[in-house]
């Protein structure tokens, strides 16, 4: 057994996981919202793990892993910045290593998707993988042939920050325009508060629905209208997946991978999100009809392939 540990923007997901990607307990608790003090979090990420280890003999959990939303050095020790957190240049793994009983290992949080899905997934099989992961911002990670690709320094695959509007909307990481405001989670909610508080006509059903108050809605509740036939809902999600679709595309420029897997929570949309980006993917992408198309596909693990591929990383940290 091996402990994954997944840190968004909003929650920290734990989970006790096999060596083959089951997981047997499971846990979640909300990241204390724009947490001032980074000792906040790692007190819920040590509270997380205790209760899973919880009646369990020591020696059946060999390692944590700790899957972080945020650029995690070349070292694999500190998150040198973390955008929707108060993690600057933290010494994350010495920190939580000196507070539990086990090896700790730490990578980012879409990296350790990217391998659940190629492990257990979606994209077993797969050479050349790049793992999207749409939640509270844009996540993303690289998979070749076995090996996720981290860069020099460590944080290859922040493409949610590769800028697509100039000038466009202030971005939380201190630029604008940044992929991550038009296709996450946040641009989402950000595109149906606006449409709410204009009282545009596409909005009605969705203002009865909550009640006329725009702090009700929230990803999942768009979502789950989109699904039920909801005007601003359906629209606001082709949006969104528009965006998405030409981001790709201009992935596929630069690394021409063989497939696209989207995770995180707001890939819970399915089709809704992912049928207009194959569409815009396919319109945007340089050389369309001349090339091989990577696939585009849906995570397979859901919002669980963060801790999974967290864990399952770590346990190969400590017996390859």
């Amino acid at each position: 057994m091996a402990i994954g540990i997944d840190i968004g923007g909003t929650k920290v997901a734990g989970g006790l996981v096999d060596d083959r990607g089951l997981i047997t307990r499971r846990l979640r608790r909300d990241t204390p919202h724009r947490s001032t003090s980074p000792a906040v979090v790692e007190d819920v990420i040590v509270g997380v793990v205790g209760e899973l280890m919880s009646g369990l003999a020591m020696e059946r959990v060999t390692a944590i892993g700790i899957g972080a939303a945020g650029f995690v050095a070349a070292d694999r020790a500190t998150v040198a910045f973390a955008p929707h957190l108060s993690w600057r240049d933290e010494p994350l793994r010495d920190r939580l290593a000196a507070r539990l009983t086990k090896p700790v290992f730490i990578d980012n949080d879409a990296n350790a998707a990217a391998w659940a899905e190629w492990r257990f997934g979606a994209a077993r099989g797969e050479t050349h993988l790049v793992m999207i992961t749409l939640g509270t911002g844009i996540g993303g990670g690289l998979l070749w042939n076995g090996e996720v690709i981290r860069g020099k320094h460590g944080i290859a695959g922040e493409f949610g920050h590769m800028q697509v509007v100039p000038e466009g909307h202030r971005c939380e990481c201190g630029n604008r325009g940044c992929w991550e405001q038009y296709a996450s989670g946040n641009a989402l909610v950000r595109e149906a508060r606006a449409l709410v508080a204009a009282r545009s006509p596409i909005a009605m059903d969705m203002l009865a629905r909550i009640d006329g108050d725009a702090a009700n809605l929230t990803g999942p509740l768009i979502t789950e209208a989109a699904r039920e036939g909801d005007m601003m809902a359906v629209e606001l999600l082709s949006e969104i997946g528009t965006w998405l679709g030409v981001g790709m595309a201009n992935l596929a420029a630069a690394l021409d991978p063989g497939m696209f897997v989207v995770g995180g929570g707001v890939s819970a949309a399915g089709e809704l999100l992912l049928d207009p980006a194959r569409t815009a993917f396919a319109r945007t992408l340089t050389g369309r009809g001349y090339r091989p198309e990577a696939g585009i596909v849906a995570a397979s693990l859901g919002n669980d392939a963060g801790l999974i591929g967290a864990a399952d990383l770590a346990r190969a940290s400590v017996d390859p």
